[in-house]
């Protein structure tokens, strides 16, 4: 990444212990050219590859938020989950290495990037006033940008993608890199830039069949592997 100014943000949210999902988005921000990444959290849960994804997040010197499937796999706080959430966050909690344990406690609940010249974005997991929060394109409008002026305001956890310009800024969930739920399976990213200002959602197609194996090997539940290759 560029030590400057950077003016092509992309930008990934809910990767979900899913590397090879997150190994596949590198490579297509690699080809299409940026000059830093960012992450709206839950960079594990649900997948098999937790120490994976937090080891390349570190190696990439991507800056992540901290989302709720993070959290719970660092408390086994599970109250908030559903069944099968709650059983890989359980299993993620019992097989992350000490490193991975390091990085997911340091996330911090918000992010403040520059993007360009005077160009600006905050970045949260579920919202700015909290990180459990789901916000749909639908709930979208400016009071957002009013408690949160920045020209881009990103959130995750939907595993939706959307972007809303309203008249202050633009309103971005760049969908799920690992568990997408929009109907589309291929792995979803963003790119924010400041010349002009403008976001681009982008999908790439990964190995859908290893990363569903993987999940069946680890006994993680079999509904988490199943639900990959419909994007649901």
């Amino acid at each position: 990444m560029n030590e400057g100014l950077s003016n092509r943000i992309g930008v990934v949210a809910d990767i979900h212990s899913n590397i090879h999902a997150l190994r596949a988005v590198f490579e297509a921000l690699d080809t299409l050219g940026v000059d830093d990444i960012v992450c709206a959290g839950d960079v594990v849960g649900y997948g098999a590859h937790p120490d994976a994804c937090c080891a390349d997040i570190r190696r990439r010197y991507v800056r992540s938020v901290a989302g709720n499937h993070d959290r719970a796999a660092l408390t086994k706080d599970i109250s908030m989950l559903n069944p099968y959430a709650a059983a890989a966050a359980i299993w993620t909690h019992d097989n992350l290495d000490e490193d991975s344990r390091e990085f997911l406690t340091s996330l911090p609940t918000r992010l403040d990037i520059d993007i360009g010249n005077e160009v600006k974005a905050a970045v949260f997991h579920g919202s700015d006033r909290d990180p459990d929060e789901y916000v749909y394109e639908q709930a979208v409008d400016g009071t957002i940008l009013e408690r949160c002026p920045r020209e881009f305001v990103v959130f995750g956890h939907t595993h939706v993608p959307f972007a809303v310009a309203l008249p202050s800024g633009k309103v971005i969930n760049p969908g799920s890199v690992g568990q997408p739920r929009d109907g589309d399976p291929r792995a979803s990213f963003a790119i924010l830039s400041s010349e002009p200002i403008r976001c681009e959602i982008h999908r790439v197609e990964y190995d859908i069949g290893e990363a569903s194996e993987a999940i069946l090997k680890a006994g993680l539940p079999a509904v988490l592997a199943q639900r990959l290759s419909i994007g649901r």
